[in-house]
C-alpha cells in the first residue's frame, strides 16, 4: 500500500471521528461507516447503529482529541482522549479500526480512566504532554 494510501486513510479515519464524536453529524457520519460495521467493543451495541446510537446518548459536551494516528495497510490505529462524557475521568482511548471499501469496517478498543497528577504513579500524563485540568 502507498504512502499517500495510507495518509488518506488517516485523513479519512480523523475526519470520521470528528464529524461523528464532535460535530455529532450522523447523517454526513454515515458516510464513513459500512453499513456492515462491525463493533468488537464491550460497551457498545452491534453494528454501525450501535456506535451512533452511544454517541447520540451521550453528553452534549462529548469531544473527542486524536494525539495519534498509525496506519498498517487496511488497519489504523488511534490514542485520543474521550471528555465530557458524564463520568468521574476522561477516557484515553486506543482504537483500532479495519477499513473495508473504503469505509470504516470493524472496531476494537482498549480503554481507560485518565489520571490527574496526583494519581499518576509514572508523574507523567497520559495524554500530549498535559495532565487534565
Amino acid at each position: 500500500m502507498s504512502e499517500s494510501t495510507l495518509q488518506r486513510n488517516k485523513t479519512f479515519v480523523l475526519e470520521a471521528f470528528d464529524t461523528l464524536f464532535n460535530k455529532k453529524d450522523f447523517v454526513a457520519a454515515e458516510k464513513f461507516w459500512s453499513p456492515n460495521y462491525i463493533q468488537h467493543s464491550a460497551h457498545i451495541s452491534p453494528g454501525r447503529d450501535g456506535l451512533f446510537g452511544l454517541v447520540k446518548s451521550a453528553p452534549p459536551e462529548m469531544k473527542y482529541e486524536n494525539s495519534l494516528i498509525m496506519a498498517d495497510g487496511d488497519m489504523l490505529m488511534l490514542h485520543g482522549r474521550f471528555s465530557g462524557i458524564g463520568l468521574p475521568a476522561n477516557w484515553i482511548v486506543v482504537d483500532i479500526v479495519r477499513m473495508e471499501n473504503g469505509l470504516l469496517a470493524e472496531h476494537w478498543d482498549v480503554i481507560e480512566d485518565e489520571v490527574t497528577r496526583e494519581k499518576s504513579v509514572s508523574g507523567l500524563p497520559m495524554f500530549v504532554e498535559a495532565f487534565p485540568s
